[in-house]
């Protein structure tokens, strides 16, 4: 399933965002493609905040992981229901192996990750995820994203209310 939307500005950018991660199930991965300034951050952090909503708290900030490169947020509730966000950044990654002392099994199996840079991974990236390309739009503040499901990933997009086009 492959998917392309304009986005005009950034409450746009915010809406996918709010969309996707309430169709996000524990075990998700959601890869963010793009270059420097894409908007894969203000992504990821529309996409906390969303979660942080639906678990009925508010997150006071949601830092760039660019130097500690993983960040988690935990939400009350059961686990099931409000799994862990795992915001990974792999931009200073250079290899697959310095990928591994990250312990991101853990996060793709339990939690919902954010990965920033996932082409970084290789073959560690899972099979099944949702992968969202942002690239710059006609104006400062838009983008245009290419999302493509794999696996489980093309169950949840079409849960989130995508199909096909």
């Amino acid at each position: 399933m492959s998917i392309r939307l304009d986005l005009p500005d950034e409450a746009a950018t915010r809406a996918l965002a709010v969309r996707l991660a309430a169709a996000a199930r524990a075990g998700d991965v959601f890869g963010l493609k793009g270059p420097l300034g894409a908007g894969k951050t203000a992504f990821a952090r529309a996409f906390v905040a969303a979660r942080a909503a639906l678990a009925g708290v508010d997150v006071a900030e949601v830092p760039s992981p660019t130097f500690t490169l993983v960040q988690t947020y935990d939400f009350p509730g059961d686990p099931g229901q409000s799994p862990t966000v795992f915001h990974i950044d792999l931009y200073r990654i250079e290899s697959p192996a310095e990928a591994v002392e990250l312990g991101l099994d853990e996060a793709f199996a339990t939690g919902i990750s954010l990965v920033e840079w996932p082409e970084r991974l290789g073959d560690l990236l899972p099979r099944s995820r949702i992968e969202i390309a942002f690239a710059p739009g006609p104006d400062d503040n838009a983008r245009i994203v290419e999302i493509e499901g794999f696996g489980e990933g093309r169950k949840r997009l079409k849960e989130a209310g995508y199909r096909d086009r």
